[in-house]
């Protein structure tokens, strides 16, 4: 399979990409049937841009700050991310709240990474709410994006346990190292057709899927 017969990937930053650079790797050792077409940062001068300049991927910055509103940026981001026809949008640190119009847009082929095991703990600072909650496990969710924050169908988890010792930094450390094959299966599994929303209804290999599937 050439690169041009691979899914089109648009990938969307804010930061150092981490996640990001976890998927270029699978593209370029083939282990992923992706091809990523462009990575969009909502912030300039991130390390995740020059990631992608690395790669011989088109790197771009759309700065929200020079936006009047929310809607007028997602629109902006949109048309950019239209010229690329991608087959998925990836969520990779992308720090951003979207709007409606945005997300239905790309119903069923965007997909997110939430540092928690959903429904528990959407939004930010979650490791810091593990710890405070005194709980035993942690870890990490890939959902498809709808319009409920942090609240789409989850397709897969990844469990990490909280040790007595943690620090935020130390549980985040652990919790990001598991976040790389967590997103990377997520991805080929859809990029392969065999991961599939229906309505909001998640079907792997055509059956649907009752509950997460726990990455071991």
């Amino acid at each position: 399979m050439s690169r041009s017969d691979k899914l089109p990937v648009v990938i969307l930053i804010s930061g150092r990409g981490s996640n990001l650079q976890s998927l270029i790797d699978g593209m370029q050792d083939k282990t992923l049937p992706i091809n990523i077409k462009a990575v969009i940062s909502n912030r300039p001068d991130v390390q995740g841009l020059e990631r992608a300049k690395a790669a011989g991927i088109t790197a771009l910055t759309l700065d929200h700050t020079q936006f009047e509103s929310r809607e007028a940026f997602d629109a902006a981001l949109r048309n950019m991310i239209d010229q690329y026809k991608p087959g998925l949008v990836i969520l990779a640190g992308f720090m951003r709240i979207l709007t409606a119009d945005f997300v239905n847009h790309y119903h069923g082929r965007m997909l997110n990474i939430h540092p928690s095991l959903l429904p528990k703990y959407s939004g930010l600072n979650t490791h810091q709410r593990a710890l405070e909650n005194n709980d035993s496990k942690h870890g990490a969710s890939i959902h498809f994006v709808t319009t409920e924050l942090d609240g789409g169908p989850v397709v897969l988890q990844v469990e990490v346990p909280v040790l007595e010792n943690d620090t935020v930094d130390s549980l985040a450390a652990r919790v990001l190292e598991q976040e790389h094959p967590l997103y990377r299966q997520a991805v080929k599994w859809f990029a392969e057709g065999k991961l599939k929303l229906d309505q909001n209804h998640i079907l792997i290999n055509g059956k649907l899927l009752k509950q997460p599937v726990l990455l071991d």
